[in-house]
């Protein structure tokens, strides 16, 4: 699936998240497309983000304890987000083989 093919809601998600990462847009988008364990991630991303920018409007008493959760759960995906980012630097490299090269 193609991040320019994605509903709305995917394509927030990822945009949630890029935010976080601006100099590695590209890179989150090959992820995103190719990832579901990545896309997860930006998905909770999103949730939290949300979920924290509302949190004024809960009643008074959960609202501190909901703000702390929230924001360190946002602080754990980010965090979790740069190292798979940081993995997908990674480069396998295939090994030549010259015989079957010859064969050709």
């Amino acid at each position: 699936m193609s991040w320019r093919g994605s509903s709305p809601l995917q394509v927030s998600a990822l945009s949630v998240a890029e935010v976080h990462f601006p100099d590695q847009t590209g890179k989150m988008r090959r992820l995103y497309d190719s990832s579901e364990a990545f896309r997860g991630m930006c998905e909770d991303l999103a949730a939290a983000e949300e979920t924290l920018a509302h949190v004024d409007n809960l009643p008074a008493r959960e609202r501190e304890d909901r703000r702390k959760e929230y924001g360190s759960l946002v602080e754990e995906l980010v965090i979790e987000i740069g190292e798979a980012l940081a993995r997908a630097n990674v480069v396998m490299l295939r090994r030549f083989d010259i015989g079957r090269q010859k064969a050709r």
